[in-house]
């Protein structure tokens, strides 16, 4: 059984990246829902990651990295710009990008020549990749086909076949239309922007496209 441990303290985030660094699974708070996460150049992390959730390893999941540098050093974002990186990141948006060279774990999203990247808004989980210094994999803290998790009791059939579980309360104040996690958009064509799913913000996200001038597919 998983341990259940308050994010609500610096410590935690060394020890959630301890985890990361052993290849386990763990699941985390981030601005949106929890997720399940694990370090996304290790193979076997990833494989267990997909176990776990039950999900078709076709189905892509995304990346959490720290600040835009890595944003550009683990997706091909030439063609965007610093300033509307900065305007979308962080916060509740999954950048769609092609994977560069430097990502190169064939199990992670091996159907695919892209990935989603995430830079949350949340306190624990902007730490924990501080430290762990390298891609997080990210996915919903859910099997597959189920809803969403905003409090750790709506996943604690997973708890099992966790290393640990950090504990940061009711996510979004408990609003069930925040259970449909980050806005997705594909950015990798340039000038262009795909809406894969619709999710927190994407008003807010689809104006800040469109004033930078990218078009919808």
């Amino acid at each position: 059984m998983a341990s259940i441990i308050p994010c609500d303290y610096e410590k935690s985030y060394a020890r959630a990246a301890e985890y990361l660094t052993k290849g386990e699974v763990i699941a985390v708070p981030t601005d949106t829902i929890y997720g399940l996460a694990c370090s996304a150049n290790c193979r076997d992390a990833i494989k267990k990651l997909y176990l776990i959730k039950g999900r078709d390893s076709s189905k892509p999941v995304a990346i959490c990295v720290n600040d835009i540098f890595d944003v550009r050093k683990w997706g091909n974002a030439e063609h965007l710009s610093d300033d509307l990186l900065h305007e979308l990141l962080p916060g509740p948006v999954t950048v769609v990008l092609e994977k560069t060279s430097l990502l190169d774990n064939p199990y992670l999203n091996p159907k695919t020549t892209k990935i989603g990247v995430r830079i949350p808004k949340h306190v624990f989980i902007n730490n924990v990749t501080r430290q762990f210094n390298m891609p997080i994999a990210l996915t919903s803290a859910n099997s597959s086909n189920e809803p969403s998790s905003l409090c750790v009791k709506e996943f604690e059939h997973l708890f099992s076949n966790l290393g640990a579980v950090f504990d940061g309360g009711v996510l979004n104040h408990g609003l069930d239309q925040s259970r449909s996690g980050s806005t997705v958009i594909d950015l990798s064509k340039i000038g262009y922007y795909d809406i894969i799913r619709k999710g927190i913000s994407y008003d807010e996200i689809v104006k800040i496209l469109k004033d930078h001038g990218l078009i919808s597919c």
